[in-house]
């Protein structure tokens, strides 16, 4: 069985981060591990106001430590990592383990925070862990600010951005337009370096789409893992994502989580005989 490794937060509501890749890890069929680096909470008497908490750079280190003590993993995801000591520390156990296929996710901030990360941690990501990645899978807020090109508001502007992260080291780049590009259709950006690829697929008018990005790179790892091409990966993610969103559960007042379950109907698993 495939090894796939998530860095990552924690999400106590089951939608994104850790939550969200593991869940993920097991509808692709590969074996899940997990190291926090942060813990993101929502506070319901503050309408749901987000707090991100970093784990020290040591207890990361204890975690991949322990991660990484049986054979080398198949393939590694990064997501929220916290700070810029987190971000080097992951950088670090990558290269020390010789890990093949990285994704790296660079979230710069969450949805309800109302600070990105710190711009040290921005720059570390630039630094440690986007020469290492296979692919990077920016949104659109985070691609403008890696690539500097600020707001990115058309498929030109999202290239253009793709090129520049591109030349960060990553050896591909996906970048989400999602639900903040003016289109009626849903549309990624892929650059390899020497082409383009263009997916489009029908915009999902929902609110229930907390964990999208973390579950589409979750998805691109396990299919690296199960030996598909980056190509073949992204688009099944981006199949694996829509089915998600089109099944997205409420879960409280105040967000709506994907259903991970969706593409492979798990909701009629281990149904009692009638």
């Amino acid at each position: 069985m495939k090894k796939v490794l998530t860095i990552a937060g924690s999400d106590s509501t089951g939608g994104a981060g850790i939550e969200a890749d593991l869940k993920t890890f097991q509808e692709y069929g590969v074996f899940g591990f997990a190291s926090i680096a942060a813990i993101v909470t929502m506070d319901p008497t503050t309408g749901w106001s987000h707090e991100v908490t970093a784990m020290t750079a040591a207890l990361v280190e204890k975690q991949l430590i322990s991660a990484f003590a049986g054979e080398p993993m198949d393939a590694l995801k990064t997501g929220i990592l916290g700070n810029e000591a987190n971000i080097a520390q992951a950088a670090k156990m990558i290269q020390q383990q010789q890990v093949k296929q990285v994704v790296v996710d660079p979230v710069i901030a969450c949805k309800g925070t109302a600070n990105i990360l710190q711009p040290k941690s921005v720059d570390a990501l630039k630094e440690h862990l986007l020469p290492l990645a296979d692919v990077a899978t920016p949104n659109l807020i985070e691609a403008g600010i890696l690539s500097g090109l600020g707001d990115l508001q058309n498929i030109a502007d999202m290239k253009a951005a793709a090129k520049k992260i591109y030349q960060l080291g990553a050896k591909c780049v996906v970048v989400k337009g999602g639900h903040r590009l003016a289109s009626p259709k849903a549309i990624d950006v892929v650059y390899d370096g020497q082409s383009f690829t263009i997916l489009e697929s029908q915009r999902i008018e929902t609110d229930f789409n907390h964990g999208a990005g973390c579950t589409f790179s979750a998805a691109i790892t396990a299919g690296l893992a199960k030996g598909l091409t980056t190509l073949e990966s992204i688009k099944l993610a981006k199949d694996f994502v829509a089915a998600a969103i089109r099944q997205g559960v409420l879960i409280n007042p105040y967000v709506g989580h994907v259903w991970h379950g969706a593409y492979n109907h798990a909701e009629e698993r281990m149904s009692p005989n009638e």
